[in-house]
């Protein structure tokens, strides 16, 4: 460990958690690292702010330490950090061009999810080579079930879930970026009609 290790080290230590920490050999979120990033997310977001959004919180990721942050408490935090851009940005939105507009651009929105995952199952998304990984198509499929239920017949999903959804690998498995955006896509549209 280097000086400049052990000063961090220190620092984490006498500042009090924002978050409960692991134990153990459990491993967790970089403390510092969770604590700048939300630092950066308040002010972003007092000042409104138009280069730091929702996107930015979901795509936040951090260093695995010892004695880290509880990623699940984190992951929790984060979601609501996200919620709270997305609902500005809505309410913008619907300042600028009606709730009418609003509401069409989710349905819309809402339909490319739809008309991508009416593919058949097996073939809704690209995939890997045979010696690469990608997501575990089986798994993939009913997530992407769960989401056109939701989207189509109005059965119920929370953004959670698809936050929370995560898939084994496989080789020749569906690319994991293609289907990572798609679950983006959905949790812009639950959080639009919020």
């Amino acid at each position: 460990m280097t000086d400049a290790d052990l000063d961090v080290f220190r620092d984490e230590q006498e500042a009090p958690a924002a978050f409960p920490l692991t134990s153990g050999r459990q491993r967790g979120y970089h403390r510092s690292a969770v604590d700048a990033f939300l630092e950066a997310a308040r002010a972003a977001f007092e000042d409104e702010r138009d280069d730091f959004g929702a996107e930015d919180v979901r795509s936040a990721s951090f260093p695995l330490v010892k004695h880290g942050y509880v990623i699940a408490d984190v992951d929790a935090a984060l979601g609501r950090v996200e919620d709270a851009f997305a609902s500005r940005r809505r309410a913008r939105a619907v300042r600028a061009v009606g709730v009418d507009e609003w509401v069409a651009d989710a349905r819309r929105d809402a339909q490319r999810i739809l008309d991508h995952l009416s593919r058949a199952p097996r073939h809704r998304f690209a995939r890997t080579g045979g010696l690469t990984f990608g997501y575990r198509i089986d798994e993939v499929d009913h997530v992407a079930d769960r989401i056109s239920a939701y989207l189509r017949d109005g059965e119920a999903l929370t953004v959670e879930q698809v936050r929370d959804a995560a898939f084994r690998m496989q080789r020749g498995g569906y690319r994991e970026e293609q289907v990572d955006a798609l679950l983006d896509a959905t949790v812009d549209v639950m959080l639009a009609v919020r």
